[in-house]
């Protein structure tokens, strides 16, 4: 109804009270269509911004990142949450150096380096990066089928895996590289389902945020241990590498097929788009790690239960505790992740390796054209997959792949940090001093939490 104000003006100006009222109902009506159409169209429009960025962030909560997280939250309860906020402005300005360097060069992060560093550094930093990768892959394949276990209990272990590995060996071989980027782009929402989870139980808020922002801990072993997981989980090398890549894929995407084409000048609106889509899949990556610390904290801290040892682990001890639907959400995120997060994992070591020998490679090639380089997507999956008839604890994979990791990070970041503060390769797009400055911090926390995670294993 015409509010008195309106219901004056329209004896004003000769305007009957029953038009008025449908006038106003139309105008209102109409509004709400436009505002409504207007935020779906800026919704369409950040979704289509998102890509690389988005999938790369995503991939870090694979069921290895899961792991780490659940442990934070099971043993130390909210205590390490600041660690989420902490470690983001480092994950994203390393990720978006490393997408403005594909951008600008048209080149993987491999191949800058063999351009413009000693090549025995590459070919020691990518053959431990294949190992650690390996491991990784098998640790979360091993995830992802015993999750499955836990809705599907009458499918053998074997089974899955098996189902698993052919099925994430067969989506990258097989399928061009737009749907492949169009189908990781969409599975990196099941990410979502964490939050979900977490909602559902009941969490202290008041400790929850004063736990955020200021940082708790004792330094003793275990937390030092913890810490540095995070850190080696969350900044972690084959992300680098993958990053790079993706941003070249896009570019061949759009009909660069030559590095001169990738090198002609870069646009400010390319670089605002892929900082756009770097920055919110790093901050989706760092949200989810809060709220897998929250969720655990919330349950198992509470419960007692402070010592896990598997992402699968820590579903089935939410389903007593916050229920069945949070536990469901649990387990087909640890799926959901595995599946965005192996293919990752192998592309990563693929890339590196084939742009070190100066072998043909890329996803948007066919298996004729690039046998080197799916050769080694194959050989990578199909080590992991072994790793879990091979008797090896996957809990122990996971922790050889963080050493392998921390021995290689420092030394990959350095050499980031190096070619993309350098103008003669980048132009326009050198680093800030500022972001040079924060480039060089992450580097000595990495080599720190490196340095930390192995000595902490001798002591």
């Amino acid at each position: 109804m015409a509010s008195i104000q309106d219901k004056i003006f329209g004896r004003m100006v000769g305007v009957p009270a029953d038009v008025l009222d449908k006038t106003l109902e139309t105008s209102k009506n109409i509004t709400r269509d436009f505002i409504g159409k207007k935020h779906l169209g800026m919704a369409r429009e950040y979704w289509k911004s998102l890509g690389p960025g988005l999938t790369t962030g995503a991939a870090d909560d694979d069921p290895s990142g899961i792991t780490t997280y659940s442990q934070a939250g099971a043993a130390y309860g909210f205590n390490f949450l600041w660690l989420a906020g902490f470690t983001f402005p480092f994950m994203a300005i390393v990720q978006e150096m490393c997408a403005r360097i594909g951008l600008v060069t048209g080149r993987g992060l491999a191949a800058n380096i063999r351009t413009y560093f000693p090549r025995r550094v590459l070919y020691i930093s990518t053959a431990l990066l294949f190992v650690a990768n390996t491991l990784n892959i098998g640790a979360d394949l091993g995830a992802m089928a015993k999750s499955t276990q836990l809705l599907f209990p009458q499918v053998s272990f074997t089974t899955l895996i098996l189902g698993f590995t052919i099925f994430t060996l067969a989506l990258q071989i097989f399928t061009t590289y737009e749907k492949y980027a169009r189908y990781l782009k969409w599975l990196a929402l099941v990410l979502l389902s964490y939050v979900f989870s977490a909602l559902m139980v009941n969490l202290n808020w008041g400790k929850l945020l004063h736990d955020a922002v200021i940082p708790n801990i004792s330094f003793s072993k275990d937390q030092i241990f913890l810490v540095t997981a995070v850190l080696g989980t969350t900044i972690s090398p084959y992300l680098f590498f993958w990053q790079t890549s993706q941003e070249v894929e896009e570019q061949i995407l759009g009909g660069k097929n030559t590095i001169k084409l990738r090198q002609v000048e870069t646009t400010v609106s390319e670089v605002g788009n892929m900082r756009v889509d770097v920055w919110s899949g790093m901050f989706l990556s760092n949200l989810v790690m809060f709220f897998i610390i929250a969720a655990c904290a919330a349950t198992l801290n509470v419960a007692g239960i402070t010592n896990i040892e598997s992402a699968q682990q820590a579903a089935e001890a939410l389903k007593p505790l916050a229920g069945d639907k949070a536990a469901l959400l649990f387990t087909l995120g640890i799926i959901g992740t595995g599946l965005l997060a192996v293919p990752i994992l192998a592309g990563s070591a693929s890339y590196a390796l084939s742009e070190s020998f100066g072998w043909k490679y890329g996803l948007y090639r066919k298996l004729k054209e690039a046998n080197s380089f799916y050769g080694v997507i194959i050989i990578a999956t199909g080590i992991g997959l072994l790793i879990n008839f091979l008797g090896l604890d996957p809990i122990k994979a996971l922790i050889y792949s963080a050493v392998v990791n921390g021995l290689i990070a420092p030394v990959i970041l350095t050499l980031i940090v190096l070619i993309s503060s350098n103008k003669k390769v980048m132009g326009d797009w050198v680093n800030h001093s500022v972001i040079a400055g924060l480039g060089w911090v992450t580097v000595i926390v990495m080599a720190v939490a490196g340095v930390a995670t192995i000595t902490s294993l001798f002591m």
